[in-house]
């Protein structure tokens, strides 16, 4: 039997319109978003989305803000919706740890997608972040508090999480060439969520 971390990608696609339905009415990531906005080289600028689900909240609001998005799932019927909601933009069907687009971007987002990854899988992002960054594009993602593995539930399937520590993710940031611009642990005005913000050098 597969095991959490290994269901992740079924889970949510057989799950996706109650996914869409959860993020569509959320505003509290919304500071961070600006905040992303204001720390990228350009404006319009290029992001890429990764795990971008149904294109709701993210991609819509960086779409209005005026900024160009790529936006990459593994979920065809997530990405269907993306297509009829923000058709202007792009949308890619794959999964973000073999992801090789070919080009670089303004702006990388993996907006509570990235912590599905097991702290394994997460290492091995991060060259593909750099990849992927223009030169100094803003890197941002949600993580775990501390390191270490939780499993939650979404509509009885369990729910993989899993999380490097704080160090480490400064450490292996550094090493992909991305500065820490601003980490916070649990954000109250943001859903309790762990947030880092980076820029690369």
């Amino acid at each position: 039997m597969p095991s959490p971390a290994e269901r992740i990608i079924e889970i949510y696609e057989k799950h996706a319109l109650d996914w869409d339905r959860l993020g569509g009415g959320r505003h509290v990531e919304a500071a961070w978003l600006d905040r992303f906005s204001d720390h990228l080289p350009t404006t319009p600028a290029s992001i890429l989305d990764i795990g971008c689900g149904s294109g709701e909240p993210v991609a819509r609001y960086l779409a209005g803000l005026g900024h160009r998005i790529t936006g990459v799932d593994t979920s065809s019927t997530l990405l269907a919706m993306c297509r009829r909601r923000l058709p202007e933009h792009e949308w890619i069907a794959d999964d973000m740890r073999g992801m090789s687009l070919g080009r670089q971007f303004d702006g990388l987002i993996a907006w509570n997608s990235f912590f599905h990854l097991t702290p394994d899988d997460q290492r091995l992002m991060f060259p593909v972040f750099r990849a992927h960054a223009a030169e100094h594009a803003v890197l941002m993602f949600t993580s775990g508090p501390a390191y270490g593995e939780a499993i939650g539930s979404f509509n009885g399937d369990p729910l993989y999480h899993g999380s490097l520590g704080a160090e480490e993710y400064r450490s292996i940031l550094a090493e992909n060439g991305f500065s820490v611009v601003r980490h916070v642990v649990e954000d109250p005005d943001c859903g309790r969520l762990t947030v880092w913000l980076a820029r690369r050098a």
